[in-house]
């Protein structure tokens, strides 16, 4: 499935495909041994906020190498959707799903098996965005969480 056969369906139909059953996620981190790594290094410019920013936003300049926070395989790349750009789905074995948006490039395609550290995207800037930065979420059982709190140094 491809971003573009989601994209008159919106971003939720592509985040939550194949997550349909599942229980509703508490906004608690991971277990240590579902820890994630930064995609990449730079300062968060917007926080997460549930509901107005359902992920974190991450300055970094153009074509910076976008890594995969964990080991999944990539659910979507590719196409623009409205203001997430051009972005990577991946769904990790644990029940947790990264978004990476706001590419330049994509590294990957849908159906591709990924590894934690493995360069998958190209960072860009989104629409509107004031600056070039990278928007990731984390996602569990199809709710958005704070990524921030799962998230391990570089």
């Amino acid at each position: 499935m491809t971003a573009g056969r989601f994209a008159s369906f919106g971003l939720a139909a592509l985040l939550f495909s194949g997550l349909a059953g599942m229980s509703l996620a508490q906004d608690t981190p991971p277990p240590e041994r579902d820890k994630f790594r930064w995609p990449l290094r730079g300062a968060i410019v917007k926080p997460f906020k549930a509901g107005t920013n359902d992920g974190i936003d991450v300055a970094a300049p153009v074509g910076e190498a976008v890594h995969a926070a964990a080991d999944g395989v990539c659910i979507a790349a590719g196409e623009e959707i409205k203001s997430y750009g051009k972005l990577v789905v991946i769904r990790h074995d644990n029940g947790f799903v990264t978004v990476y948006a706001g590419n330049s490039e994509i590294e990957v395609k849908e159906g591709d098996k990924v590894r934690r550290g493995q360069i998958i995207a190209k960072s860009g800037q989104i629409g509107g965005a004031p600056s070039p930065r990278l928007h990731f979420e984390l996602r569990k059982d199809g709710q958005a969480i704070d990524p921030v709190r799962s998230l391990v140094p570089l």
